[in-house]
């Protein structure tokens, strides 16, 4: 007698059917995309293409007007479904009267942990930022501090996702290694990873798939050695701008 199939996990977060209009504009149409756990996933596309709107809708951060989204098999509009899941988003303003220590102790308690300083300082330092800014006041930050501090936020949390959108905006060579060096750990720990970036080769070496989101919809979801096949280029960065282009493949 054949035994039942063991049931598969849910994704990490799931999206079927979803649609977005705002007014007359339609700016996702028919979006099917799935994040395995411990999967990383590159959304990639030009500016306006929809990917922060995409996120936003997966977040419940604003409507959708047609579609199904889960996270771990949970609807995402019930609050229980973001338990496992933690978020930086493009253009992070945290508030200027904080040290940045009170940032990193407020959004534990807000997500229900409790901060330990010695945790802290060592994803600081992972991250190649000085224990010192600990005290500074979050006003002080130049723009690449402050995106280390609302990583160093989020990686703080221990989620089974983490949504990224631009991580590395505004960072310098050496901040760039950094995130890129903590996010491999995080993967390799079975965490699953959405990004998104302009930066295609960081997306090439670190995501095991990727999804082109282009003219509302998504064009291809698959390994990025995969879409450099189809197209014979060398690198995702030019096969992409194929994949946009319509140039065969």
């Amino acid at each position: 007698m054949r035994l039942p199939d063991a049931p598969q996990a849910a994704p990490a977060a799931s999206v079927a059917g979803l649609e977005k209009r705002y007014g007359a504009r339609n700016v996702l149409s028919r979006i099917d995309l799935d994040v395995g756990a411990g999967e990383s996933v590159g959304l990639i596309g030009v500016n306006g293409a929809g990917k922060t709107t995409l996120i936003k809708c997966l977040l419940d951060l604003c409507g959708h007007d047609a579609g199904r989204i889960e996270l771990f098999g949970v609807p995402s509009h019930r609050p229980e479904a973001r338990r496992r899941l933690a978020y930086v988003p493009e253009r992070l303003v945290p508030p200027h009267y904080l040290r940045c220590r009170e940032f990193l102790a407020l959004m534990q308690s807000l997500a229900g942990a409790r901060y330990e300083a010695a945790r802290a300082a060592a994803l600081l330092a992972e991250l190649e930022l000085e224990a010192g800014v600990l005290e500074r006041p979050v006003r002080q930050l130049s723009k690449g501090l402050t995106q280390k501090l609302g990583l160093a936020a989020c990686f703080l949390l221990e989620r089974d996702i983490y949504v990224l959108d631009e991580p590395m905006s505004g960072l310098d060579p050496a901040g760039r290694v950094a995130v890129k060096s903590v996010l491999r750990r995080l993967g390799g720990e079975g965490r699953a990873l959405l990004i998104t970036s302009h930066v295609l080769a960081d997306v090439e070496e670190l995501c095991s798939a990727v999804a082109v989101l282009d003219r509302c919809a998504i064009t291809f979801r698959g390994a990025p050695a995969q879409l450099c096949d189809r197209y014979s280029e060398p690198n995702l960065e030019r096969a992409f701008l194929r994949c946009i282009r319509g140039d065969g493949g």
